[in-house]
């Protein structure tokens, strides 16, 4: 009576814990950039507004615009860019973007309170892990909402560029609102992607800039949730 061959069975079993251990390590890696670009933009935020002799010549003429729009020409390079970047130089470019960002949101602690700050800070990272862990684990294909979430995003932007010349108040708080729902879905949506894209014959190179780049849309994502957050709850230092 001849044994039973459980080789294949053991060699796939193997296979597949090599392939979650690694997937494991690409997402650790892709949470540990975005974590520390939000501690770089944070610092550099922090330090502009504590600074008149930095923020008093930026947010106090015309250049207050090209420090706006500076993140979005950022994201712009990184697109079109990414696949022709050296992974050094995509790791270089995503933490000179959270800077350029911490310089764009100074801005916000010099009109809100701190303790404000703190507390949209607390419920944008509750609400980004909440959405981003639903993204990894579930079974549920996410891509269909995809188009729509992105439909959305255009939308908001540009309801966002014509409130800047209407001032509209109540308009602003339907963009908050509505941008809300939609970053948070952008969340897990954007997760479920990165984990799709995570393939063990890519090489180490390959792997650094998916990374990067999967970093730079969920922290898009985490900032843009915080800063709608803030427009709806924060306090104002008076």
């Amino acid at each position: 009576m001849s044994m039973p061959n459980y080789t294949g069975y053991t060699t796939a079993t193997q296979t597949a814990a090599q392939y979650d251990a690694g997937l494991r390590s690409h997402m650790l890696r892709v949470y540990n950039f975005m974590g520390l670009g939000l501690v770089v933009t944070g610092l550099v935020a922090m330090f502009v507004a504590s600074t008149p002799a930095l923020y008093q010549p930026i947010f106090g003429t015309p250049l207050k615009w090209v420090v706006m729009l500076a993140p979005l020409a950022f994201v712009f390079f990184f697109s079109f860019r990414l696949e022709k970047m050296s992974a050094s130089t995509a790791q270089l470019t995503f933490w000179l973007f959270c800077a350029t960002m911490g310089l764009s949101l100074a801005s916000i602690f010099l009109v809100f309170t701190g303790a404000s700050i703190a507390r949209t800070f607390f419920i944008s990272a509750t609400m980004f892990g909440a959405t981003s862990l639903y993204g990894y684990t579930t079974k549920r294909d996410l891509s269909r909402f995809g188009s729509f979430l992105m439909m959305g995003l255009i939308g908001i932007v540009i309801a966002s560029l014509v409130n800047i010349f209407l001032g509209s108040s109540v308009m602003q708080f339907a963009i908050s609102i509505l941008g809300v729902l939609i970053f948070t879905g952008l969340t897990a949506w954007d997760t479920q992607n990165i984990k799709e894209q995570y393939a063990e014959n890519h090489d180490h190179e390959s792997l650094t800039k998916l990374a990067v780049f999967g970093a730079l849309s969920l922290y898009l994502n985490f900032v843009n949730i915080f800063q709608l957050l803030m427009n709806l709850t924060g306090q104002r230092d008076e």
